[in-house]
């Protein structure tokens, strides 16, 4: 029986998932190896009858330029006592190959040990993909998958802010990111929009939806100072993993609840809270905003890769085969600035959990700092008596006192 390597998707979508199932197969194929190709991500994986395909070159080919991904995925996330050996054995697999974020990475992180512990010569090389750029690479390097998805949702936040311009009127925009605000940071620099809010903005207090709301309308007042009566704010859904359950029902959205009691989040449109919740606090002050909630998440997954992804995700396909046949396992493969293939070691970048530690904007850098002191509109001492026309209390509209930054 040849050897072979398994490739296997988990977690959601992100362009340049089918150049990195392409490259690793062509690459493969070409040196001998049979390639299976996993559907169902690791629920599939730990199935009694596993369900894959034996993967050739003219599939490769097909798809390498293709948005979404040829295996179908799953977020199933195995406990330890669920890991089998079954599938290895059986199919003589050599290296299995995973393309996912932190949560992917996690669970190949504990299923490489589980393979070391059984004596079982199969090796695991983990790719890093993910829309929210927030796998612990090196600064600057991104996840693959990011700049495309940037790419598009710039893309759909210039018609937005155009919109915004044509009509007189505000959007309230909401992007996905999980943890971190990368994304929404990255679209909102881009389409030069006056309020960009991520959780990394917190640093120094505590998050609360009163604060969003406050940073969303002080923009809108700035720019109402400025004569400017259209904007943009675009916010990370990330904030809400930092906020309590008691705050999130405080908001007095409908939600619907899972079996354990807690809000079901992802039934609802975050942008549409966000912007419930800023026209209830212009109501309070009497201020005239209109404003229209805009989601942008699952557009972005599957769109078709740029060029830069389809260059990065093949050089990670085929830096896959390069740390193979150097011996490595349990580990990222990543491409340096200079093109060089080196591994990051899951267990250099684990939690004492053993989770996979994600990477958060580094707020205090002077890239990003350049974009939040200079390329924003929010209120600040030097507007309180002209913002005394709108609000009673400018100062607890103030941008820096509401995040506890110094002017």
């Amino acid at each position: 029986m040849k050897e072979a390597v398994a490739i296997l998707c988990a977690g959601g979508p992100a362009p340049g998932i089918n150049t990195v199932i392409s490259s690793v197969t062509k690459i493969f194929l070409q040196n001998g190896y049979d390639v299976l190709g996993i559907h169902g991500g690791y629920k599939s994986l730990i199935a009694n009858e596993p369900e894959f395909d034996y993967l050739d070159f003219e599939f490769a080919d097909l798809i390498y330029s293709r948005g979404g991904s040829a295996l179908k995925m799953s977020r199933y996330k195995p406990k330890d006592n669920e890991f089998k050996d079954d599938f290895f054995r059986r199919h003589n697999v050599k290296l299995l190959v995973t393309i996912g974020g932190d949560d992917t990475a996690s669970t190949a992180n504990r299923l490489s040990k589980y393979l070391v512990e059984k004596k079982l010569d199969v090796k695991n090389i983990h790719v890093p993909k993910t829309i929210d750029n927030d796998l612990p690479l090196e600064e600057g390097t991104p996840t693959f998958g990011y700049h495309s998805a940037k790419e598009e949702g710039v893309r759909l936040a210039t018609t937005i802010y155009e919109d915004a311009r044509t009509s007189g009127n505000w959007f309230v925009v909401s992007a996905m990111g999980r943890e971190a605000g990368h994304l929404a940071f990255g679209i909102g620099t881009a389409c030069h929009y006056p309020m960009i809010i991520i959780p990394e903005m917190f640093n120094k207090t505590k998050m609360s939806f009163d604060k969003i709301i406050k940073l969303v309308i002080s923009s809108m007042v700035k720019r109402r100072i400025m004569g400017i009566d259209y904007g943009v704010a675009i916010i990370s859904e990330g904030v809400f993993h930092f906020m309590s359950e008691e705050e999130i029902i405080n908001t007095k959205i409908n939600f619907t609840y899972d079996e354990h009691g807690h809000p079901e989040l992802g039934n609802v449109s975050k942008s549409h809270i966000f912007n419930m919740l800023t026209q209830q606090e212009l109501k309070q002050h009497r201020i005239v905003v209109k404003s229209r909630p805009n989601e942008l998440g699952y557009e972005l997954r599957c769109c078709r890769p740029i060029a830069y992804d389809l260059n990065y995700a093949t050089r990670l396909g085929l830096g896959v085969f390069i740390l193979f046949q150097k011996g490595f396992t349990g580990c990222m493969v990543t491409v340096g600035r200079k093109g060089d293939i080196t591994p990051l070691f899951l267990k250099d970048v684990e939690d004492e959990k053993g989770k996979v530690k994600p990477r958060l904007v580094n707020i205090e850098s002077e890239n990003v700092q350049l974009i939040f002191k200079n390329n924003l509109h929010y209120i600040t001492k030097a507007d309180y008596r002209a913002a005394k026309k709108y609000l009673k209390d400018p100062e607890e509209f103030d941008f820096y006192r509401i995040l506890e930054w110094e002017e």
